[in-house]
């Protein structure tokens, strides 16, 4: 059971918008590169400076419960790395590295899979935004000095989309995923995103600086 996303979806009740992803693609193959096109420009032209991304990994890049990245998304995958090297790219799933991976021996063979650290945190999605921003605060070579600079990538709103925004960070929601999810809580969440847009909500505006 993941008790985070239990509590935390109660932030909805007063904040609704914070389920409302910045961006939206179908599947993990639409992803732009860079990333920062996903995302509108400013008067100026100007787009969001993203200089980290977060991928969530069950129905996103790779198949429930695979630690490889799905055939078809082979390329894809490859050129976010080429784009985002090194401690650029991290994985944050709410499988592997987590409390629920014994010996987090998922971790570890997902990240011999993609050649990309997998976070080890004790709390799932949504709440384990503290864990990723102290992970990018304690690399510099990241680049990441602010909130607004990383973007998560991910196919539940109200886990990774919910998550970006209580971090005030940037999001990508993965639509369709690589399988159908017919499940009544993944109805339940488009179903909300869907009325929330119609009556005119929009995701909140990332943030432009460390907090604590």
């Amino acid at each position: 059971m993941n008790i985070s996303a239990s509590l935390n979806v109660f932030r909805l009740i007063t904040n609704p918008s914070l389920c409302l992803p910045h961006a939206t693609i179908p599947t993990f193959n639409q992803l732009p590169v860079p990333i920062s096109k996903a995302f509108p420009a400013s008067e100026k032209g100007h787009r969001p400076d993203i200089r980290a991304i977060v991928l969530d990994k069950d129905n996103c890049f790779a198949r429930p419960k695979e630690n490889v990245v799905y055939e078809v998304y082979h390329d894809k995958f490859q050129a976010l790395k080429a784009a985002y090297p090194h401690s650029r790219l991290l994985i944050v799933s709410n499988s592997a590295g987590t409390n629920s991976d014994p010996g987090h021996a998922d971790a570890a063979l997902l990240e011999r899979n993609t050649g990309i650290p997998v976070l080890r945190h004790s709390t799932k999605k949504p709440g384990c935004g503290h864990e990723i921003l102290s992970y990018f605060r304690n690399i510099p070579e990241a680049g990441v000095t602010e909130p607004g600079q990383i973007t998560i990538v991910g196919d539940r709103l109200f886990t990774d989309v919910l998550m970006a925004n209580m971090m005030g960070s940037w999001s990508v929601w993965v639509r369709d995923g690589v399988v159908e999810e017919k499940g009544l809580f993944t109805a339940m969440e488009k179903r909300l995103a869907g009325y929330l847009l119609k009556k005119g909500y929009s995701p909140p505006t990332p943030s432009s600086q460390f907090e604590g």
